[in-house]
């Protein structure tokens, strides 16, 4: 009996496969855009992972030097041996906000302008016949 189900199943999936399938798939600009909203989402959602892992790799690097500079700045009297003053932290830690606030939009608007620029890379890549 598991045999005949084994068979049926590898039947099944075999007319499935043989129907044509149409190879262009169309992303979402919304779906994108919400995706984006985890570091990399909207990359990894539009498979481009390797522009997803450079941006997740640059959120982390800002907001772990947020993070530092911010622990100097609370923190400097116990610090005796920093190299700048205090406003100096100051200022760094409000750069590395900055810094992580456009990496996020970056990956935001580069996923939606991605996801909706996906069917045209899939038309630039036909050739193109002469009609005369």
């Amino acid at each position: 009996m598991n045999k005949i189900r084994i068979i049926l199943f590898l039947l099944l999936s075999m007319t499935t496969l043989a129907f044509g399938q149409d190879s262009t798939r169309f992303f979402s600009p919304k779906k994108a855009a919400y995706s984006a909203l985890i570091p990399g989402g909207g990359q990894i959602y539009n498979r481009k992972y390797i522009k997803a892992g450079l941006v997740v790799g640059l959120e982390i690097w800002a907001y772990t030097s947020y993070l530092r500079n911010a622990k100097y700045y609370n923190q400097y009297e116990e610090y005796s041996g920093l190299e700048f003053s205090q406003s100096r932290y100051l200022k760094k830690r409000n750069k590395y906000v900055w810094w992580t606030g456009f990496i996020w939009l970056y990956s935001m608007i580069d996923a939606v302008v991605d996801a909706h620029l996906h069917p045209f890379e899939d038309v630039m890549k036909t050739p193109i016949e002469n009609e005369n």
